[in-house]
């Protein structure tokens, strides 16, 4: 598609002699004295002087080392010139404008007398990488980057605290993985922001179907390029809906880690500049108290993450990271049976995109008073822990009682009636009114003899018109069989002689999950089924995961996958699949009932099942990164995705060591 550029001439890549001939070769050392003493010289690390020795080499006052040292680490990348123009691109919008952040933290902690640190960890965009085999590496990158940032923390052994600053879909789990498994430090969050939707044009998810719709004649080439030009309103944040980005940025602050109403801010805005320096003095406060994240990330404040993810009708992909962060953190790890009861306890509260039924930017769900709004309504059903510990170093109950009657509150919700003639009680709801609008739960279990360790679906995000009177989904249809996504979205566009999905197919993707792809994510396909008419009558079955934006009748995360011998594995096209889900009670059900298009018996089925081989072309994507086969043996052996996708040290030490003799 891009044409080869002209090489430049070999003489300008080898240079002349002048700038050798022009630069120094000695320098004049800093001057003043380092502010040693005897006492430090006989007994402090050479470590703790060498760091003194280079923080006045890189230009820091030798008179001003003697506040409190503080890291911060980020996902910023790119570069932006004086006036924030691309020198280099970064990989998306959420980590283009953070570097702003930093320096505002950074800023005010210097202000103060301490001495800030910074660090960056960048982190790709899953956007960017939809549909191609750069997604191999997206669920990876978390632990990486968690690994890599807590490194760098312990790297500084004078720190006094840790600032984490994110936005999107993995950078930000990373980071609150990161935080969590520092939990003798005080830490903060800071999230970063969201995108501005811009007037008249697609947002950033919708855009992500134009070719699904080009493909099918209902949109031009021309509205396609207009279109996926204008999505982006401003430069900066995570995109404009409720996906994994902006969900992750919920459960940082419902978690306690953030700032009260500090999530979905949008970015470059003042209410988003102004968090950097607020949670620099947040951090400094925290350390002030003796309050450490490992105080603040308890059993209490992970249940209080997943109402908080319950009621926002936030993504599935929080499934894998909120058990992780409790797994960093060394407190219990939630299981299926915790998200049942959760999501049991509370409907869906926030009316925001992709589930709609109206559908709000992220932005207007901050103006509508974000995560402290949405946990005053879970505080009047008696289901929040107020006793727990937040970033500024309080109570949650006393936070929550500040925000009920702060300005903050009243300024934001009226900006959102006059700005957008939005009501915010429309936007964030109460029980009752939430389940007159028709929200319902967020997350159900399906199991059956498909998914015997269990599967999810985001139900709430299920179109309503296929959802019977008495509150079910049922759907059974033909299997379409694929092991390959490119394929599946082949057929969904109906393009290069492939056979187009029809209404009333179950689309079924298999090795799809850790050992074959990474767990990649089939964003494209769910987006492409949500904005194609008959999308709705299409289910689609995988043991990979979907995006935090995916909406419809998506069965994800099918145990075990098809490459660890699940069942999944052994269907082939024409069987007949069979879902229900109850949104009411959240039972549910993922079977096969069906062989070459007639139903048989469950015993039967379950037969077929047994002994049946595996598809004949499933096996591990040629082009999966040994880095990746690496991580999906350690996550495997570690608990798998039920777990987190965590690296549990103990269980991967006792598979390694040979069996006992004795």
């Amino acid at each position: 598609m891009r044409t080869r550029p002209e090489a430049p001439p070999l003489s300008a890549v080898l240079g002349a002699a002048a700038p050798v001939t022009a630069g120094r070769i000695a320098g004049q050392g800093p001057t003043g004295r380092l502010p040693l003493t005897p006492e430090m010289l006989r007994h402090a690390p050479s470590g703790d002087l060498f760091g003194l020795t280079q923080n006045v080499g890189m230009g820091w006052e030798a008179s001003a080392l003697g506040g409190p040292e503080y890291v911060i680490v980020s996902t910023a990348g790119g570069i932006r010139g004086e006036h924030g123009e691309p020198i280099a691109l970064g990989w998306h919008t959420g980590h283009w404008e953070i570097g702003l952040l930093v320096r505002e933290a950074a800023q005010a902690l210097r202000a103060r007398g301490a001495i800030p640190f910074a660090g960056f960890c960048s982190d790709p965009c899953d956007g960017r990488t939809q549909g191609t085999v750069g997604m191999f590496d997206s669920l990876p990158y978390r632990n990486d980057a968690a690994i890599v940032m807590r490194r760098l923390v312990r790297s500084l052994p004078t720190a006094s605290g840790v600032m984490g600053i994110a936005t999107c879909d993995k950078g930000l789990p990373a980071t609150m993985l990161a935080l969590a498994g520092c939990g003798s430090l005080p830490g903060v969050i800071v999230p970063g922001g969201v995108t501005l939707p811009t007037i008249g044009a697609e947002d950033a998810g919708q855009v992500q179907s134009l070719g699904a719709r080009f493909s099918h004649d209902l949109v031009t080439l021309d509205y396609a390029a207009e279109m996926g030009c204008r999505a982006c309103g401003s430069s900066g944040g995570g995109c404009q809906f409720l996906g994994t980005a902006a969900t992750s940025q919920v459960i940082a602050e419902a978690l306690g880690m953030a700032l009260p109403h500090s999530a979905l801010v949008p970015s470059g805005e003042p209410s988003w500049t102004e968090l950097g320096s607020r949670s620099a003095l947040a951090l400094m406060r925290l350390h002030a108290l003796g309050i450490t994240t490992g105080a603040i990330v308890t059993d209490h404040a992970i249940e209080n993450a997943m109402l908080v993810h319950a009621a926002f009708g936030g993504s599935t992909n929080l499934l894998l990271h909120i058990p992780a962060i409790a797994h960093a953190a060394r407190v219990r790890v939630p299981t299926v049976s915790d998200w049942i009861r959760v999501n049991r306890a509370t409907p869906r509260l926030v009316d925001a995109l992709p589930n709609g039924p109206r559908g709000h930017p992220t932005v207007q769900v901050f103006m509508a008073g974000g995560v402290p709004e949405v946990m005053l309504h879970l505080r009047r059903m008696g289901l929040l822990h107020e006793e727990v510990l937040t970033a500024t170093g309080d109570t949650l109950g006393a936070t929550l009682d500040w925000w009920e009657g702060s300005e903050r509150r009243s300024a934001a919700r009226a900006r959102l009636g006059a700005g957008a003639q939005v009501s915010p009680d429309d936007v964030i709801m109460g029980p009752d009114a939430a389940r007159r609008a028709g929200l319902t739960s967020t997350v159900v279990f399906p199991v059956g003899n498909l998914a015997p360790e269990g599967s999810v679906i985001k139900a709430t995000a299920i179109d309503p018109s296929v959802i019977g009177a008495d509150g079910m989904y049922r759907h059974v249809g033909p299997a379409r069989v694929f092991t390959d996504e490119r394929e599946a979205i082949r057929a969904v566009k109906g393009v290069d002689g492939v056979a187009c999905i029809s209404p009333g197919d179950v689309i079924v993707l298999i090795g799809n999950g850790p050992t074959g792809t990474g767990m990649q994510e089939t964003a494209q396909i769910t987006t492409a089924l949500r904005y194609l008419p008959w999308g709705k009558y299409v289910a689609l079955v995988t043991d990979g995961r979907f995006s935090g934006f995916s909406t419809g009748a998506c069965v994800g995360h099918v145990g075990p996958e098809a490459l660890a011998g699940g069942p999944i594995g052994r269907v082939r096209d024409g069987d007949l699949v069979e879902i229900i889900i109850d949104r009411e009670t959240l039972a549910s059900s993922l079977s096969l009932v069906g062989v070459d298009g007639v139903r048989v018996e469950a015993h039967a089925a379950a037969r077929v099942l047994a002994e049946r081989s595996p598809h004949p072309e499933l096996a591990p994507h040629p082009a999966l990164p040994d880095d990746t086969r690496l991580w999906a043996a350690l996550q495997r052996a570690s608990g798998g995705t039920w777990a987190g996708c965590v690296y549990d040290v103990d269980r991967i030490i006792a598979a390694l060591e040979p069996p006992s003799s004795t």
